[in-house]
């Protein structure tokens, strides 16, 4: 058996050659043009961020201006000149933001407000705040001001260029495009950026038993829910779960249900594939029943039967496979629902977060548990928990199929090789994922 992090890197080494924007020259990858589409800043502002993960750039972008673009003040307040210090100046009329001022003559001030251009003649801004009138409005009515003795050249003023110069890159290629990043684009009045487009996963999931969309009233809004206690098929927990999980960290998803039959799941293979993945990601079929259609299909076809040394998710394969007469790699999950979500989150997750600008990681913490609980030595075993007051509690036990106790937990719980028993203040690593 392989252990985790061999497996974790056989994974990363398949999977991010053929990204967009990935290193390797897979098919429907790397940089070319059909991988790079250009969006505008605006629609990447609705359609990234970190609940999709972040657009990465594809092209470096250039500031068209200096951010600032122009000298602007950083107070409501007064413009003078610093040389003015400690007199009394007339009044003139106001700077709003938005609008090209005239020059300030000397001898004045005029009131401007926060963001509002520097005229022209002035170096230095004083706070309304410092004057009799205490604030705007009531200072417009005053027909002269005193300027604190203490103002220097420069004083609230936003120097233009100060935050980025023209010419210099706002974001490089290959940065994720964060709110942050998007903000300074427009900013600088930029419209739009080349991106690499987001990565294609086709979902496959495996299974005769498997109810369709269409029957169970998914595509129609059927609210109510099918009852399946009397027949022998199960909804598509596996594609729907793992779509959800793959939209998370920027991936767009097909989804298709096959049968147990080694020539319909290629042709349903090939006929959803194409040209347009760059993964398939399929589940179950890959143990040793007598039924397992992917292990069938695929591994005289390139894929590795590789099993881990893991609990759930022992079952592992993956590989090149030729569908649709080009190389495609293929990820291979066991099929029970725990089994794939924990598949995921321990191996494929880190490398398309990496890919969509996120943490590889989940965030983790060790901390004493609050349960005994038994786990075969031989393997790294990971449970579901919560946290309550500061000690991770199980959450249902370690069978692969409790698909609802996955759902209500916060955390999946790490229980090394080597360990067969927990006992109640052993300390233990979690991972959060809620």
């Amino acid at each position: 058996m392989r252990t985790i992090g061999q497996h974790r890197e056989a994974v990363q080494a398949l999977v991010e050659p053929v990204l967009p924007g990935g290193h390797g020259a897979g098919p429907g990858s790397g940089s070319g043009s059909a991988s790079v589409e250009t969006v505008s800043v605006v629609d990447l502002a609705v359609a990234s961020g970190a609940g999709r993960g972040y657009r990465v750039l594809a092209t470096a972008v250039p500031a068209p201006t200096p951010l600032p673009a122009f000298d602007n003040s950083q107070m409501d307040g007064f413009a003078v000149r610093a040389a003015d210090a400690g007199t009394t100046l007339r009044v003139v009329a106001p700077i709003p933001a938005g609008l090209v001022p005239p020059p300030l003559e000397p001898g004045t001030a005029a009131p401007i407000m926060t963001g509002a251009r520097i005229p022209d003649g002035a170096d230095a801004v004083f706070p309304v705040e410092s004057t009799p009138a205490g604030s705007f409005p009531a200072a417009l009515d005053t027909e002269s001001v005193p300027v604190p003795d203490d103002l220097v050249a420069g004083t609230f003023v936003r120097v233009a260029g100060s935050d980025l110069r023209a010419g210099a890159a706002i974001a490089r290629e290959g940065e994720p495009l964060t709110p942050a990043v998007l903000g300074a684009l427009a900013g600088a009045g930029v419209a739009a950026v080349d991106v690499f487009r987001r990565p294609r996963v086709l979902v496959v999931s495996t299974g005769s038993e498997l109810l369709d969309d269409d029957a169970a009233g998914v595509r129609a809004g059927v609210r109510a829910a099918v009852d399946l206690s009397a027949g022998a098929v199960i909804g598509d927990a596996n594609g729907v779960a793992l779509s959800a999980a793959l939209s998370e960290v920027g991936v767009e998803t097909r989804r298709v249900r096959v049968p147990d039959d080694p020539e319909r799941f290629v042709d349903a293979l090939e006929d959803a594939a194409g040209e347009w993945a760059d993964l398939v990601l399929t589940t179950g079929g890959i143990s040793a029943g007598a039924y397992e259609v992917v292990r069938q299909a695929l591994e005289p076809r390139g894929l590795e039967i590789t099993p881990v040394a893991m609990q759930p998710g022992g079952p592992q394969a993956l590989g090149s496979v030729t569908i649709a007469d080009r190389s495609v790699p293929v990820i291979a999950f066991p099929g029970n629902p725990v089994s794939a979500l924990v598949s995921f989150e321990v191996f494929l997750r880190p490398v398309l977060a990496r890919a969509a600008g996120l943490p590889d990681a989940r965030p983790s913490v060790d901390v004493p548990c609050a349960d005994s609980a038994s786990s075969p030595a031989g393997k790294h075993q990971v449970r579901r928990g919560t946290i309550v007051d500061g000690r991770v509690q199980f959450v249902g036990g370690p069978s692969s199929h409790l698909l609802w106790h996955y759902a209500e937990a916060t955390h999946l719980v790490h229980v090394p090789v080597g360990t067969s028993q927990v006992d109640p203040g052993d300390v233990l690593t979690v991972w959060s994922i809620r």
